[in-house]
């Protein structure tokens, strides 16, 4: 991480510009802009019960559709 101090007799706008130009030398905004909508895979156990609960979903559906009871208007997660 880099300090950055206002030089003696330095105006905020030069501060401000000098600030600037170094933080984007360094890469650090670039990294931050291209991790930040960023999502960690799944492991294991997340994608065995989002698959469980997909499968329970499908049968509901599936059956509502046999018995009639399905609208077009339920359609959420399914």
């Amino acid at each position: 991480m880099v300090e950055f101090k206002r030089k003696k007799g330095e105006t905020f706008e030069s501060f401000l510009r000098r600030f600037n130009k170094r933080l984007q030398q360094s890469g650090n905004l670039k990294q931050a802009r291209s991790n930040r909508y960023h999502r960690k895979d799944k492991n294991e156990r997340q994608k065995k019960t989002s698959a469980l609960i997909g499968l329970e979903l499908r049968e509901k559906k599936e059956y509502l559709r046999r018995t009639g009871k399905f609208k077009d208007e339920m359609m959420g997660r399914w």
